[in-house]
């Protein structure tokens, strides 16, 4: 299934460190590490779009992962 979320992006220094998508609701989740690099800048703020894959377990554990298919980036950290 696919979402749509507006959110913060945060690093996460967890294991050997883990990228997060806070949303304006609260909702954390973990972003894919297959994702496009240029979304993970620390504060950035962006839409996007992609698939909570829950056949994925990994060692941050900091929410569900989110498997980014595309986004917008809204503001610069």
């Amino acid at each position: 299934m696919s979402i749509t979320v507006t959110g913060t992006v945060e690093r996460r220094d967890i294991g050997t460190g883990a990228w997060a998508l806070v949303t304006d609701d609260g909702v954390t989740y973990e972003i894919s590490k297959k994702s496009d690099k240029s979304l993970l800048k620390q504060g950035q703020k962006a839409k996007v779009t992609g698939q909570v894959r829950e056949d994925v377990m990994t060692i941050a554990m900091i929410g569900p992962v989110l498997e980014v298919k595309s986004f917008e980036v809204l503001s610069s950290g």
